[in-house]
């Protein structure tokens, strides 16, 4: 069937809050570009990195369209993409832009087929989330079974995951989390203790519970609100990892406070550690056999249509979402 000219798309031509998110009907549908593939979204991915963009605290060209990822079929391949493999109809997934519209053209680099036995749902759920998680435990500290680990935000899309994948490991896991029903949610994950964040002493609780010795290592995307906390409860030579801001931005640190316990601290971001295909591969099989094997667990919070994503945004930014948001294009 020919391609429509015009699709639904929500667009974002400024920085702001969720109310610059344009939902419309007469966005351009474009053809794949060379190396490109045309993908109609069948669901994406809302993350938190989104409402950076919109918000301007990563700076992007605009107008935009939101969404770093997406699942759907493939519709129209672009020139020089034969070496992918991919063909009209296959069910892909992908990362790039354009997952808060109903297609989107994708660097065929960034696209992966999808195993048979996956739901839409459950795969895009766990993708971006999923791949940040296992390239987090893999290579940024490399997490050992019986290392103490504190994880802030355990509750949230990429939280829900890492907490089973690190005791998949054999990690003993400590998770924060704002309210009962968050903190039950991560003890059925099998966390071993979880504290609620909005009415315990997270820092003196984990202090007591490592005999003030501190945990090996601190998994923080909260940013701002746990900083100085995250530097108390990291033992010496121990490792603090930053990969989120859902609180703000870590303000400006003076190296000087990470002498006295010989601290390391790492600021990574996804993208680097996948930047070859074969990177994207290997994390990507291994989220999928993760998935497949029933290991892994995902928490679906809601499904948003798309004229619905101010509300998405909205909910996701008051923090009293369990884990991932999703957008039906």
């Amino acid at each position: 069937m020919p391609l429509p000219s015009i699709q639904k798309a929500v667009v974002v031509e400024k920085v702001g809050g969720p109310e610059v998110l344009q939902y419309r009907t007469d966005y351009p549908v474009l053809l794949p570009k060379e190396t490109q593939v045309l993908v109609k979204n069948a669901v994406s991915g809302i993350n938190y990195i989104d409402t950076y963009f919109r918000s301007g605290l990563y700076p992007c060209a605009k107008p935009e369209v939101l969404g770093r990822e997406a699942i759907g079929t493939v519709v129209a391949l672009g020139e020089n993409t034969e070496k992918y493999g991919f063909r009209v109809g296959d069910r892909v997934i992908w990362l790039g832009t354009g997952g808060y519209a109903e297609y989107a053209c994708v660097s065929a680099e960034r696209v992966v087929k999808l195993p048979v036995g996956l739901s839409d749902e459950i795969a895009i759920a766990s993708f971006m989330s999923g791949l940040t998680v296992l390239a987090l435990v893999r290579e940024t500290y490399n997490v050992k079974s019986g290392d103490k680990v504190l994880l802030h935000a355990a509750a949230g899309g990429a939280g829900i995951l890492m907490t089973q994948v690190l005791k998949d490991i054999g990690a003993y896991v400590i998770g924060t989390a704002g309210g009962p029903e968050k903190v039950a949610l991560v003890k059925s994950l099998g966390a071993d203790h979880v504290i609620d964040y909005r009415s315990e002493d997270w820092v003196r609780i984990v202090k007591r519970i490592t005999d003030n010795q501190g945990v090996d290592v601190v998994y923080d995307s909260v940013g701002r609100d746990t900083c100085e906390g995250s530097l108390e409860c990291v033992k010496r030579k121990g490792t603090i990892v930053w990969f989120g801001n859902s609180s703000g931005p870590i303000p400006p640190l003076p190296l000087n406070l990470l002498s006295p316990k010989a601290v390391k601290i790492a600021r990574p971001t996804l993208l680097a550690y996948i930047t070859t295909r074969e990177e994207l591969r290997l994390y990507s099989d291994e989220l999928f056999q993760f998935l497949i094997s029933g290991k892994l667990k995902v928490n679906i919070h809601h499904i948003y249509k798309l004229d619905d994503i101010q509300q998405a945004h909205k909910d996701l930014e008051s923090r009293k979402t369990m884990g991932k948001l999703l957008l039906r294009p």
